[in-house]
């Protein structure tokens, strides 16, 4: 039992650490709806003479649609493929003993320690080799590479909390591996599968450098690329920023919202399923 007073200090500090958690975003969004030049007052206004037209402009006069159509095709090529190939390399280190098991687990360590500006010139040479630069998949196969090493460690650990009857049992019914797989692993995995999807997801929605370094075409730009044409040399459109980030954030937080209902009823539908 804690005594009144660090009741109310604790609650006091809580609600102090959201406030200044929120108010960065809270800062977004009223930055977004101000007029245009009302950023650059020298006078402090939350909230002044509200407009969309930062909205209208950034839908209207720029490529923004075409940009988010490029990020979203990417996003979920990568979440879909991402989640396949983490789900059955996690599924197989778990539940299978090969050759070459532990060096195999190691290497999709080893692959998240290198940072981002090395691995940009090797896979460069690459793409180039196979024709995919500025190409949607090799941009897709380059968000892969970071993605299902992280998400197959994670299945694996995730499938080992699995208990290995159930697949007997599935496969004393007359299920092959792969139906035991499918069948009755997957739907226990839901809770998994779902922080997959959306790890994969956002790495490709809010990624950057290789966005920029392997899309070349206006056409082909994504939002991490597009979003750089604001920022001019003696010039930054700070409300079709402001405003652009808003409209970005919002398939990130319904991703989340999806997951978030996910990780709490998957596992009860999965078992009540099996």
């Amino acid at each position: 039992m804690r005594s009144r007073v660090r009741s109310v200090a604790l609650h006091a500090t809580l609600i102090a650490a959201s406030l200044i958690s929120v108010f960065p975003l809270l800062w977004l969004v009223l930055t977004s709806l101000k007029p245009r030049g009302a950023w650059t007052s020298t006078e402090i206004e939350l909230f002044h003479d509200p407009t969309l037209s930062n909205y209208t402009d950034l839908l209207t006069r720029s490529p923004f649609l075409r940009w988010a159509g490029n990020s979203l095709l990417v996003s979920l090529l990568t979440m879909v493929i991402g989640v396949i190939l983490a789900a059955s390399a996690g599924y197989a280190a778990s539940r299978f003993r090969f050759p070459g098991q532990r060096p195999f687990l190691w290497m999709l360590l080893v692959t998240q320690m290198f940072p981002v500006a090395i691995l940009i010139v090797p896979l460069y040479n690459l793409l180039a080799r196979l024709g995919l630069i500025n190409q949607f998949a090799g941009l897709t196969v380059c968000y892969l590479t970071v993605a299902v090493p992280f998400c197959a460690w994670m299945m694996k650990g995730y499938f080992d909390t699995v208990p290995y009857e159930i697949d007997q049992a599935g496969m004393v019914d007359g299920l092959t591996p792969f139906g035991a797989f499918t069948r009755l692993i997957l739907p226990l995995a839901k809770p998994g599968l779902a922080v997959t999807a959306f790890y994969s997801f956002v790495t490709a929605w809010g990624e950057v450098a290789y966005a920029t370094a392997f899309m070349t075409g206006d056409e082909k730009y994504t939002l991490a690329v597009g979003l750089q044409t604001f920022v001019a040399q003696f010039k930054t459109e700070w409300g079709l920023m402001t405003a652009a980030s808003v409209l970005i954030a919002l398939p990130a937080s319904a991703v989340f919202l999806l997951v978030q209902r996910h990780l709490v009823t998957g596992l009860t539908a999965g078992s009540t399923k099996a």
